[in-house]
């Protein structure tokens, strides 16, 4: 148990785990070792005041120094040091150094403490284990990572050739510190001395699936072989982990190990079953569409089918792995998109009886594709550091502790920024992450975001055109009357009339219902509430999202970097417009914290989660009488216009009266102007005319 400093806190002993702590009262009778496992700093002062040796050890052979390390009292140790305790003095069962106590308990603090006053981390204790073996044993990532920052070997091998990595694959079923050390370097293959067994082998041994699937993903290599000439497979064999066996089978499938004929060498490529999980969508929604619009009998076009779901069944069991939904959701879209332009351009644009439409279809396909483009290729805001930084970021958090571990990515090794997230996918941390989006194989951040809403707006808007289109080639060529006809009769008539068109407008349709939720809930999300996507949803566990109600102290969910409805959306987009707009400019990949209470820089006042109206509403309001004032006249301008246009007659008293009506115009306008500049300088944040 880890115990802050000068507090009171039940000590860790070696000869009792039922040490109950007595009252304050009961310190001074205390001996010096007691005083010093309960943090009684002015107890042991006055002990060593009266001439007791510091160095002198205890009847289990245990100096002072070790029970202060071991129970996480600084400040005890920094004044046992000034009186000239050895630091790496070696006591107890185990043999070891203080620094090695305070690093099983994984007193990160301790261990920087001791090691500023001069604790040699790389001392062996009677195990032949070092600091960072140790720390590796328990899973404690912080302090190996602090380790590693202060220069210590990522494969230093104990007494018995064990390394960092075998330690944590043999004894910590968790992600890290696997990953941290993989991160920095730590050889996957090295063998140990006496059973010569790799990482891999020491996790397959004790059945720890987590530093396995990493191990492997960070390509271990699956057939080498220990002293007894065992793979790892032939261990998880051994102890009939079938879990793991299935696992181990698969990734030496997807690199081509034991295959025995041509088509296992085939499909052991990752080259090849990419490039089939690539071309399976379009093959598949082309074959799906077009066996109906054959001239066959209907029991042919049954046999067409029950072959083709054969044929696809067979291609899934072949070549689709582990990373289908990474590689076949992005196809789907473009399989879809390819097929419908292809149908539009082949059966429906000799419909259109003018060029508006097909050049409407043309200006959205053209920006759908820019955007598409830009949000599957471009950085949505990787956050990347070089080894010196990364070394700067891991003692800025163990010796400055100006960084909590929430803040700290143990796989990238960065300080993560305030709306920051790690993506598994990607494997990568991702500034003001909103989701991993597997239709454009690409995260949507801070750097791509607005590119990923033009690319829904703009595909909706293709699709909806789409629809129209076939609407007009179902209207000429199977026109229909629905009271005669119902709803089954109309169908019946245009799949009949052509199969493939009625294909591809249920894709279009079924595309279209899932993007217009998913663009409503962006422009809300957005907008209305101020957040991304992972922020909603992981928005219980981010402590600035919560405000205490005074009423009556409950917790509400509000968004600090609410700047407003249209700020909001505007600071997606980016858009200035010649000035008129000021969007944030900030670098979410650099912004760590916030900058003041509330962060004058985000907000300028955070709206609640629920709240129903726009703060810049009000904004508003002096513009709606201009509006109302300028609409009156420019309707009582038209309408003498067109009196006079009818009655094909023109008097001086009419010109005069619209010589007046066109004064109030421009007056209007210019009011009108005035108001809007106002408004638009109150929401925006721009300086009033």
């Amino acid at each position: 148990m880890e115990a802050e400093d000068n507090e009171y806190s039940e000590p860790v002993e070696k000869t009792s785990s039922t040490s109950r702590q007595p009252q304050n009262e009961d310190f001074k009778n205390f001996d010096i070792v007691r005083a010093t496992q309960y943090g009684a700093y002015e107890r042991c002062r006055e002990l060593i005041e009266a001439d007791y040796d510091v160095n002198t050890l205890d009847k289990e052979n245990v100096s002072l120094l070790h029970w202060a390390a071991i129970n996480n009292r600084t400040d005890i140790v920094k004044y046992y040091l000034l009186k000239g305790a050895i630091i790496d003095k070696f006591g107890g069962d185990l043999n070891s150094t203080p620094l090695h106590w305070a690093t099983r308990q994984g007193h990160l603090t301790m261990v920087v403490v001791l090691m500023s006053y001069g604790a040699d981390p790389s001392l062996r204790d009677g195990e032949g284990c070092s600091c960072i073996h140790l720390a590796a044993q328990f899973g404690h990532t912080a302090i190996v990572a602090y380790l590693i920052a202060k220069g210590q070997d990522v494969d230093m091998l104990d007494k018995s050739g064990m390394t960092p990595l075998m330690w944590a694959a043999y004894r910590v079923f968790s992600h890290d510190p696997a990953r941290l050390l993989l991160t920095f370097g730590a050889s996957l293959n090295i063998t140990d001395k006496s059973k010569k067994n790799s990482p891999l082998h020491w996790a397959c041994q004790y059945g720890n699936h987590v530093v396995i699937k990493i191990l492997v993903e960070a390509g271990a290599n699956m057939e080498a072989v220990n002293a007894k000439g065992e793979t790892a497979l032939d261990i998880a064999m051994s102890l009939r982990n079938g879990s793991i066996i299935r696992w181990l089978r698969n990734a030496r499938a997807e690199r081509g190990i034991g295959h025995k004929h041509c088509l296992q060498a085939l499909t052991a490529k990752k080259s090849v079953r990419d490039t089939v999980m690539s071309v399976f969508p379009f093959v598949a929604l082309f074959v799906l569409g077009f066996i109906p619009e054959l001239s066959l009998k209907w029991y042919y076009k049954l046999l067409l089918y029950l072959v083709t779901a054969g044929v696809a069944k067979l291609t899934i069991e072949l070549f689709f792995d582990n990373n289908v939904s990474v590689v076949v959701p992005k196809y789907v879209s473009l399989a879809t998109l390819f097929w419908l332009y292809a149908t539009w351009f082949t059966y429906l644009l000799p419909y259109f009886p003018t060029h508006k439409v097909p050049c409407v279809f043309g200006i959205f396909t053209a920006v759908m594709s820019y955007n598409l483009w830009k949000s599957w290729r471009s950085d949505p805001g990787f956050i990347s550091a070089t080894q010196e930084e990364k070394y700067q970021t891991i003692l800025e958090f163990a010796e400055l502790q100006s960084i909590s571990m929430n803040q700290f990515c143990s796989t990238c090794v960065v300080k993560r920024p305030i709306r920051s997230k790690h993506c598994s996918v990607c494997n990568k941390c991702v500034a003001k992450m909103d989701h991993h989006c597997p239709w454009v194989d690409n995260c949507v951040g801070a750097l791509n975001h607005k590119y990923f809403l033009g690319f829904l707006v703009f595909v909706l808007g293709t699709l909806i055109i789409y629809l129209h289109s076939c609407a007009l080639f179902w209207a000429h060529n199977c026109p229909w009357d629905f009271y005669e006809e119902g709803i089954t009769g109309i169908i019946t008539k245009i799949f009949t009339t052509s199969p493939w068109v009625g294909w591809t407008a249920i894709n279009a349709l079924g595309h279209s219902i899932w993007v217009t939720p998913v663009l409503v809930c962006q422009l809300y999300q957005i907008m209305w509430l101020g957040m991304t996507t992972n922020e909603r949803v992981n928005m219980a566990r981010y402590k600035h999202f919560h405000h205490t109600k005074q009423e009556n102290g409950k917790i509400e969910y509000r968004s600090p970097f609410h700047r407003g409805c249209i700020k909001n959306l505007i600071d997606v987009l980016g858009w200035s417009c010649c000035g008129l707009f000021r969007p944030q400019t900030c670098d979410w990949r650099k912004i760590t914290d916030f900058v003041g209470d509330p962060p004058k820089m985000y907000t300028r006042k955070a709206n609640s989660l629920h709240s129903s109206s726009s703060p810049t509403s009000s904004h508003f309001s002096s513009v709606h009488p201009r509006i109302s004032l300028l609409l009156s006249c420019l309707v009582t301008l038209l309408l003498h216009i067109i009196t006079i246009d009818r009655s094909e007659d023109m008097h001086s008293e009419d010109a005069v009266k619209i010589c007046c009506l066109g004064r109030e115009v421009i007056s209007s306008l210019h009011s009108f102007k005035y108001g809007l500049q106002k408004s638009f300088s109150i929401s925006f944040g721009r300086v009033s005319p």
